[in-house]
């Protein structure tokens, strides 16, 4: 029953995480999933089967919101499926010794990939509003898709990001269609688990629990994704993410680093990832105060243009500019 309840809260949270960023549900899902000791496969079918209503409700919201581009999720999106459905099918043919590592490498380069995003860099705006193209959207929706499935997540963390970076969307048209989008994904991903697993290694109880927690958070995430600041949140769950995973890493039968050697890395990466959260809460602290600034360097301007002496015309019918009456009218 624990595990149920914790199942739950993760969805939700996963789900806050996701619907605000545009990624990382299925990253912060199936990372606890592993860490618990689920075989690589199931924990990723586990995961789509969750996603399949958790995407759709936070459509739905997305959608309610007006965060959605309906043209984008069409050419995205399809070509996202038959990535999920291949990435799927190669993940379930893995063994679980040679998926697990596999696994974590693709999460613990996803985690490093949010961890500096957010980190770093802010939203290239110059572009904002030119059409994007169906020859950029189509190949990153099939290896994102394909990423999404063997990695058990990445189709937020590979295609938020390169929608943001063309800059021709505005940020939450981009997250809103990234995730109503990843409906079809899921559905594709879950297919092609099913069709290779069966129901093997699948707890449709945890399934309940990830789908419930992430369905109460999506409406609310809807509504965050304006309010809620995305370079401080990335750079928490990245760290989280890029912990978790190292961990894995460091006792598969790959490493099996000695404890030593992994207590050493655990903590290089606490103060890394410290640094990180410190690093982008005084930079969105900085954005902030730019955009006051900004707005109130821009009422003035208003303000001085509207009270500037026009033309005027006093009651002898002489014109007054500036100030200097001319002669009156007859």
């Amino acid at each position: 029953m624990k595990t149920i309840v914790l199942l739950a809260l993760v969805g939700l949270g996963a789900q806050l995480v996701d619907g605000s960023l545009g990624m990382a549900y299925g990253v912060t899902s199936t990372t606890l999933l592993l860490a618990i000791g689920t075989n690589p496969a199931a924990a990723s079918a586990t995961v789509h089967l969750a996603e399949i209503g958790t995407t759709l409700a936070s459509g739905v919201a997305h959608w309610r919101f007006g965060n959605v581009d309906w043209k984008v999720v069409a050419k995205i999106g399809l070509p996202g499926a038959i990535g999920a459905f291949a990435g799927a099918t190669v993940l379930s043919h893995l063994s679980t010794e040679v998926a697990a590592p596999v696994m974590a490498l693709i999460l613990l380069a996803l985690g490093l990939y949010l961890l500096i995003r957010f980190t770093l860099r802010g939203i290239d705006r110059r572009n904002l509003g030119k059409p994007v193209r169906k020859r950029f959207l189509a190949p990153l929706g099939l290896v994102a898709g394909f990423v999404d499935a063997t990695g058990g997540g990445g189709w937020g963390p590979v295609g938020t990001p390169a929608l943001l970076a063309s800059g021709r969307m505005e940020p939450r048209k981009v997250i809103g269609s990234i995730d109503t989008s990843e409906f079809l994904v899921a559905l594709a991903a879950s297919l092609g688990f099913l069709f290779a697993l069966g129901n093997q290694g699948i707890d449709f109880a945890w399934v309940a629990a990830l789908l419930i927690g992430g369905l109460i958070a999506a409406p609310i995430a809807a509504w965050l994704v304006r309010h809620v600041p995305p370079r401080l949140l990335g750079s928490l769950v990245g760290g989280m993410i890029v912990l978790t995973n190292t961990r894995t890493l460091l006792r598969s039968d790959w490493i099996d680093a000695p404890d030593a050697t992994r207590y050493a890395c655990y903590a290089l990466i606490y103060v890394v990832w410290a640094a990180a959260v410190a690093w982008s809460f005084r930079e969105y602290r900085k954005d902030g105060a730019r955009e006051t600034a900004d707005a109130l360097a821009a009422e003035a301007a208003r303000l001085a243009e509207t009270d500037a002496p026009g033309d005027a015309t006093r009651a002898d019918g002489a014109t007054v500019t500036a100030g200097r009456p001319s002669a009156p009218t007859d």
